[in-house]
């Protein structure tokens, strides 16, 4: 079990309980989280591409997609962030709203932005008002970066940095904010996260969370995750809650024995024994974008490539397979599978009072793994509810009809 997993469990185990336990005993809304649901629960999906219509016309609401760094090295106006602007405008003449994610750090950190100094984090809270202003009339929805504490997103940055990174930027958009909601994200429980975060709460619109039960860990997943997790969040803040990223593999299996032999001798080893005992010339053997990877996330230390390879997530990558018992009983990762998952999820969510939004992860099917980059890898190329071709696949026509009826409950 690698070291971001135990950090969650022991954190986890500080907070959750006492907050699950306190949910039962206090209200389930609040005047704040009924005046952000009148204005409509969010229906969305993360990172369309294709045919908008197509989009629109699975009842989605709501875009989610990333804000580029707005400025170029010579302090001019980026071009990817003058094209963020363009498409913002497309999604708003279909009658779509945005939920905008400001940047990592690690882009401004790329930009020369010391973060670690005064005049650094002045820089992070005038780029985080210049990006508010500059989509105001575009963006309904910001949320402050992204999943800080999962180590490929936060490196370099500690969860102590990271924390306050997004805080200060919610601190200086907050006045200024308008009708744009704004709020943060964490990745499950992410109890050492909030902990962290808890003096810039006062600043949120709403917290948000991604949640992802029976897809990555070698252990099933259950729907009543989603509830433990949401309730705790409304227990702990007393703000709305979006599930700003959800969703379920639609395929993917087991490898036999034989064929992770197989994959180990691809890369110079018989058994995983071997590979650990040369481990780096066992990483170096590996595709380019996955070695690069694990160097990131290990920053020069070496000893920590068996853990990350063989001890969490990454081992799903590196033998390509969804193990046995990672699933969600009586939901296969297969196109069904998939479809029946959000039939079931969806109405569940909208019937907590206290939640305002839910946003599918994702839209359409990958070519390649973005953390591996291998073709056949299931872990990040199928969560679509369309295919790579952008075909509907099961899974669209049920989040069509589950939003379908948050509309009419909505209207109702």
């Amino acid at each position: 079990m690698d070291e971001f997993v135990i950090n969650q469990i022991k954190t986890g185990l500080k907070y959750v309980p006492v907050n699950l336990l306190k949910y039962f005993f206090i209200p389930k809304s609040s005047p704040e989280t009924e005046k952000l649901r009148e204005r409509g629960f969010i229906c969305g999906v993360c990172h369309p591409r294709g045919d908008l219509e197509k989009v629109c016309g699975a009842n989605i609401e709501w875009i989610r997609a990333d804000i580029p760094f707005p400025y170029e090295k010579d302090g001019s106006i980026s071009a990817a962030f003058t094209d963020f602007r363009k498409r913002c405008e497309e999604y708003r003449e279909k009658g779509l709203k945005v939920m905008a994610i400001t940047p990592y750090p690690q882009e401004y950190l790329r930009y020369g932005i010391d973060l670690k100094t005064e005049e650094g984090e002045q820089a992070v809270r005038d780029i985080a008002v210049f990006i508010l202003n500059e989509l105001k009339d575009l963006a309904g929805a910001l949320q402050v970066t992204n999943e800080m504490g999962i180590p490929r997103f936060t490196i370099p940055l500690t969860l102590d940095e990271a924390a306050r990174f997004i805080g200060i930027q919610l601190e200086a958009m907050y006045p200024v904010r308008g009708d744009v909601i704004i709020g943060y994200n964490c990745a499950g429980p992410a109890a050492d996260l909030n902990e962290k975060t808890a003096p810039y709460v006062k600043y949120c619109d709403y917290i948000g969370v991604d949640i992802y039960a029976g897809c990555f860990m070698n252990f099933p997943g259950f729907l009543w995750m989603f509830d433990a997790v949401v309730n705790y969040l409304w227990a702990l803040n007393r703000k709305p809650v979006i599930l700003e990223e959800f969703g379920y593999i639609g395929s993917g299996a087991p490898k036999s024995r034989a064929q992770r032999t197989a994959i180990l001798k691809k890369y110079g080893a018989s058994t995983e024994k071997e590979a650990k005992k040369n481990i780096v010339s066992f990483v170096e053997a590996l595709p380019d974008h996955f070695k690069e990877h694990i160097k990131h996330l290990a920053q020069g230390d070496e000893s920590m490539y068996y853990g990350l390879l063989f001890k969490g997530d990454l081992r799903n990558h590196l033998f390509c397979e969804l193990p046995r018992f990672t699933k969600i009983p009586g939901m296969p990762h297969t196109p069904e599978g998939q479809a029946k998952f959000y039939e079931k999820i969806l109405p569940r969510l909208y019937n907590k009072p206290f939640m305002a939004g839910a946003i599918v992860y994702c839209w359409a099917d990958t070519d390649a793994c973005y953390v591996c980059g291998q073709e056949e890898c299931p872990t990040e190329t199928s969560w679509g509810l369309v295919d790579r071709d952008l075909n509907p696949k099961p899974s669209y026509y049920a989040v069509k009809e589950a939003f379908e009826n948050i509309r009419n409950n909505r209207k109702g």
